[in-house]
């Protein structure tokens, strides 16, 4: 006959604790999940906000070659920066909307695929404004729009 420990030694045996109970892990998901819902959009923010200098010193690049063409020629029509554009920026889609004319142009950012909602635009007298932005943000006319806040 076989003894049991517990009764030769009078004590009872004491196991480690091996894992997690399973409110340890329940805790532990909640704190994962509130800490997501802050980054999440945060990041999304800060993605969203690194792609506009895209279109904005695009926009200031085709602002350069109107104004080189007009010294040249006196008049904007057939400016190299109004030539519709949508290979040059994977976000955004260039053009000269309204046409240029001999003394006047709009160049205009479109976005596409992310930065679908946004557009932004720049004129001869470099006047700058977002006419249109995504959802949350807060559109301008009278600058370049970088943040949700505004300008």
């Amino acid at each position: 006959m076989q003894l049991n420990t517990t009764a030769r030694t009078g004590m009872t045996l004491m196991y480690k604790q091996q894992g997690f109970t399973l409110v340890e892990v329940m805790v532990t998901v909640v704190i994962v999940g509130i800490l997501a819902a802050i980054a999440v959009p945060i990041y999304t923010d800060y993605v969203v906000r690194g792609k506009i200098p895209d279109a904005t010193s695009a926009l200031s690049t085709k602002r350069v070659q109107n104004e080189q063409f007009f010294q040249d020629n006196r008049s904007y029509v057939g400016a190299p920066g109004c030539v519709a554009d949508t290979t040059s920026s994977r976000y955004f889609t260039f053009s000269c909307n309204p046409a240029e004319t001999a003394t006047t142009y709009t160049l205009r950012a479109d976005g596409v695929d992310s930065m679908a909602g946004f557009a932004f635009t720049l004129d001869e007298a470099n006047n700058k404004a977002t006419p249109s932005v995504a959802s949350g943000w807060t559109a301008s006319t009278t600058c370049w729009v970088s943040s949700k806040g505004g300008c």
